[in-house]
């Protein structure tokens, strides 16, 4: 599968993940760059014959901006996997792929580290959430969420795809500063 290998496996490292995370900063976020940006990500995905669910949601309540499949063969369950992503993005601030890697992919961990007890199934620490930001605007604007393939891939294939568009659009890619 050749198509596999244009998605560059994201890093493990906390601090890089971090720092691409954050670094891919929207200068605005509307409905249309929401559409833009998920029918990029659905045109790539096409190549994979797993079938993929690609979802964009505002991050206040759960007004949805693109929702659409790869191929035939998804279920109620890849809905379930878009939801968790979500919420974990939106509660911790960080991509799933970043929380998957902070807690080494132990889940059960992750759930006694916050305490989720019978909540625990209403987040998942598996790559394909990605937090949207805009500059000069306080939090996360909107979710991205890729579920269907290998979880790297998924965190990977946002990634790449929002960094190219990020560069179509000339908007500047930089680290996002830290202030003391």
């Amino acid at each position: 599968m050749a198509a596999e290998l244009t998605i560059q496996a994201p890093p493990r490292e906390l601090d890089a993940i971090e720092l691409i995370d954050n670094s891919l900063v929207f200068p605005a976020f509307t409905a249309q760059t929401a559409w833009s940006l998920g029918a990029a990500l659905r045109t790539k995905l096409l190549a994979f014959p797993k079938p993929t669910v690609i979802d964009i949601s505002l991050a206040h309540g759960m007004h949805c901006l693109f929702h659409a499949v790869t191929h035939s063969g998804t279920t109620p369950d890849n809905d379930t996997w878009v939801s968790r992503k979500r919420n974990t993005v939106l509660r911790w601030g960080n991509s799933t792929w970043y929380m998957h890697n902070k807690y080494a992919g132990d889940e059960a961990a992750f759930q006694a580290k916050f305490s989720l007890g019978s909540t625990a199934g209403s987040y998942a620490i598996h790559g394909g959430g990605w937090p949207v930001r805009v500059r000069g605007v306080e939090g996360i604007v909107a979710v991205v969420v890729v579920s269907g393939l290998k979880q790297d891939q998924d965190h990977g294939i946002i990634v790449q795809t929002v960094s190219e568009m990020l560069e179509e659009m000339g908007a500047e890619i930089g680290e996002k500063k830290k202030e003391d």
